[in-house]
């Protein structure tokens, strides 16, 4: 399978700080926060600091195996390469084909609040009209379109600043939460257990959305082949970006259980954050927050657009899409066709959601939708990285539980929350979520009749990669994509 067809993307532009704040802002907190809460807590109640909890374990896991197949693999469509080179090149392009759904409904239900928030600074009625609310997260769409398109170097520029911001206003609302008096409940240990859950089907919806809370930190391996060292860098910035957001959700979760009401957070339903900042400062708390969610809304539309652009990039590169795809512009060195096509489509969805309802309707069957295509590319790239290492498994403690048995426990949760949460859905939750993987069966079956190469892959197997590709420090080329100077136990 050749990877080097025509123009690549820019090599060597990110480093190390650079990707681990692309993988914050592809989780989002904010706007996880103030979009997803109420979804949480409608599905689960006072038990949503013990969903995000026991859904960190194995996301975790699902980390751990982006961060080793990372290691042998460098692709721009990371879980679509990996899954198709391990498992099966069908199910590789159904990874992929995951992730290219999954983000342009996001691009939908992320532009939507972006202009409610926007509107809600300024006015809380205009906030309410769903028409205007998408006319301007159309404009902030379209202007992240803009710098994803400039390169990667400004699109980490843009970033710093955005989320810079956003999370010196959560860190500051997180600690300003503890200081609080005025509390709706006492502190109570049995948030983080599982007494509140009303069975397993309850643990399993909770944890699919609590899925999509964390989901975005793997933006990291989608730019791997435009950073620096990026078989050391884009795992470990996954793994660093994981841990932030987990500790920012817990703070604020457990901030909202004991300072908001159950009616507080039901009238609220997208607009959560903006309630608990009311609470804690009077006056200005409430602003300030819409400034961090709509700041971090925008930011992770951006790191959406990287993903599924790289994603689909790579999958012109192969031809198993259109090649156009893989076209990189001669100045920025970006997929600009892929831009292009991501740009009109989600353009196009967005217009026609304005049929569906209230911003929080959308949101809501959207996130469902999206956390089913998630389970589904995660859980596939961790039995991916069990595979790819199955060799080396035996040789360390070390290798066993963090290549092997943390992976494969991540990819099984994720598949039995898929199955689990099936029957709680609504159904168009289930119609978006199950139909839009469905939809990829034309192209894959279409382009397999063709040949593609994709179809016949070099097998992935860390056994002989590491052999082969170990590189010294001061043997490798400047755009050397081999192993350089990280030894590792494997």
């Amino acid at each position: 399978m050749s990877n080097n067809r025509g123009r690549g993307l820019q090599a060597n532009a990110l480093g190390t700080f650079d990707t681990v704040v692309m993988a914050v802002a592809g989780s989002a907190p904010a706007y996880s926060l103030a979009a997803t809460t109420a979804v949480l807590v409608g599905a689960v109640g006072l038990a949503s600091p013990a969903a995000l909890l026991y859904c960190a374990i194995p996301m975790l896991g699902i980390a751990l195996a982006f961060s080793y197949l990372g290691r042998i693999d460098v692709n721009a469509g990371a879980s679509y390469s990996w899954v198709g080179r391990t498992l099966h090149p069908f199910l590789g392009f159904m990874s992929g084909w995951a992730l290219v759904i999954s983000t342009t409904i996001f691009m939908v239900a992320g532009s939507l609040p972006a202009g409610s928030m926007t509107l809600s600074l300024f006015d809380e009625q205009l906030a309410e009209n769903t028409a205007l609310s998408t006319a301007v997260g159309a404009g902030w769409f379209l202007i992240m379109l803009l710098v994803v398109l400039g390169g990667a170097r400004l699109t980490v520029r843009a970033q710093f600043l955005m989320s810079g911001i956003e999370l010196a206003i959560l860190a500051l609302f997180a600690v300003l939460a503890v200081f609080h008096t005025d509390n709706a409940r006492a502190f109570d240990w049995s948030w983080l257990g599982f007494g509140h859950f009303d069975g397993m089907a309850g643990f399993a919806s909770g944890a699919l959305i609590a899925a999509f809370y964390y989901w975005g930190w793997d933006v990291t391996s989608n730019l791997s082949e435009e950073t620096r060292n990026s078989r050391r860098t884009t795992g470990l910035a996954g793994l660093i970006g994981v841990g932030i957001v987990f500790l920012l959700f817990e703070a604020f979760t457990i901030a909202v259980n004991m300072i908001l009401s159950a009616k507080q957070i039901e009238e609220n339903d997208a607009n959560v954050l903006a309630v608990l900042g009311e609470e804690i400062w009077p006056g200005w708390g409430g602003k300030l927050l819409v400034v961090a969610v709509m700041l971090s809304t925008i930011a992770t539309l951006e790191t959406t657009l990287i993903q599924v652009t790289r994603s689909l990039f790579a999958m012109g590169r192969d031809r198993t899409m259109p090649s156009a795809l893989g076209r990189v512009h001669p100045h920025w060195n970006t997929p600009w066709v892929a831009i292009t096509v991501v740009g009109t489509v989600a353009m196009v969805m967005l217009v026609a959601s304005n049929a569906l309802g209230t911003v929080g309707d959308i949101l809501s069957d959207a996130i469902s939708a999206i956390g089913l295509q998630i389970a589904v590319y995660y859980g596939l790239a961790g039995l991916a990285a069990v595979v790819a290492y199955r060799r080396m498994l035996l040789k360390s403690v070390a290798n066993f539980v963090l290549g092997g048995l943390w992976p494969l426990f991540g990819s099984l949760f994720m598949f039995w929350v898929l199955v689990e949460s099936l029957g709680e859905l609504s159904t168009a939750s289930v119609t978006i979520g199950l139909g839009g993987l469905a939809v990829g069966l034309i192209p894959m079956f279409w382009y397999w009749m063709r040949g593609s190469d994709y179809y016949r892959p070099a097998r992935l197997d860390a056994a002989r990669t590491i052999e082969t590709e170990y590189v010294p420090d001061d043997g490798a080329l400047a755009h050397s994509r081999a192993h350089e100077g990280f030894p590792t136990d494997f």
